[in-house]
């Protein structure tokens, strides 16, 4: 393994909170050692862009981390909060400030665009016990991804692109502190895709939220991100800035960057 400090920022330079940290996250099926221990900070206001291969844990670490599977040892903290021993109620309203945008969109089919977006925002106001102007907060969190025009379709009739976008609207509908992007440009072409990263930079000056974002994406790794994990043989292999990693003459660091 590198040492980190060897081709990371230092921590001592990062003066901002941590919101989001996984420490010593092991997770394994059997004889299959998936997370042996991985190591990751997430700082507020951060782009912090986790890639790793096919299988290499990547999935696995994010269930974990929003709470759809319980790692072997290891502690995930969240804005202070120590998930895994958080109860059922406690962890559906702190989802409320971590946003996630699937891979495949995961628009409800028999739905409008508006009652996508509804659909979280009612159920996690409900669950906090606020009321909320709802019309008011779908026609942002549409405008903010440019299709205020497409509040009354349905899926079917949008591209590949608009469904991205609408995915990442109803990801901003309860106003996140941080997002969670799983491939975010995967299946887009090379226009659609660098809309969509455009976007992302929007979201987080306008809001100011701090971003998780899964890739085997190089080109959308080397756009959106101040840091970067290589994810290998289940561990945090190296950490640093783009610049600081595609630079390593360490083979298996090299391997991510060849085009």
């Amino acid at each position: 393994m590198i040492e980190q400090n060897d081709i990371s920022i230092k921590e001592e330079s990062i003066k901002n909170k941590v919101v989001l940290e996984l420490k010593d996250l092991s997770k394994s099926f059997g004889d299959n050692h998936v997370l042996k221990g991985f190591n990751m900070k997430l700082y507020k206001g951060e782009n912090l862009v986790i890639m790793g291969k096919s299988g290499s844990g990547k999935s696995v670490m994010i269930k974990c981390l929003i709470g759809l599977m319980e790692p072997d040892s290891g502690s995930i903290t969240v804005m202070d909060n120590d998930i895994i021993t958080m109860d059922r109620e406690a962890l559906d309203i702190l989802r409320a400030d971590v946003g996630f945008l699937f891979q495949g969109s995961a628009l409800y089919d028999s739905m409008t665009v508006r009652e996508n977006l509804e659909f979280p925002l009612r159920h996690h106001t409900k669950k906090l016990g606020v009321k909320v102007e709802t019309e008011e907060r779908v026609v942002e969190a549409l405008e903010n991804v440019g299709l205020a025009d497409a509040i009354d379709l349905m899926p079917a009739e949008l591209s590949g692109g608009m469904k991205r976008r609408v995915a990442l609207a109803r990801t901003l509908i309860l106003q996140p502190k941080i997002i969670l992007y799983d491939e975010p440009t995967s299946g887009l072409d090379p226009i659609t895709s660098k809309e969509i990263l455009n976007l992302m930079k929007e979201i987080q000056v306008k809001y100011g939220t701090s971003a998780l974002i899964i890739t085997h994406d190089v080109d959308c790794a080397r756009f959106i991100s101040d840091r970067m994990i290589l994810l290998i043989e289940g561990v945090d292999y190296a950490v640093g800035t783009y610049n600081e990693l595609s630079r390593s003459d360490d083979p298996k660091i090299k391997a991510f960057f060849k085009h």
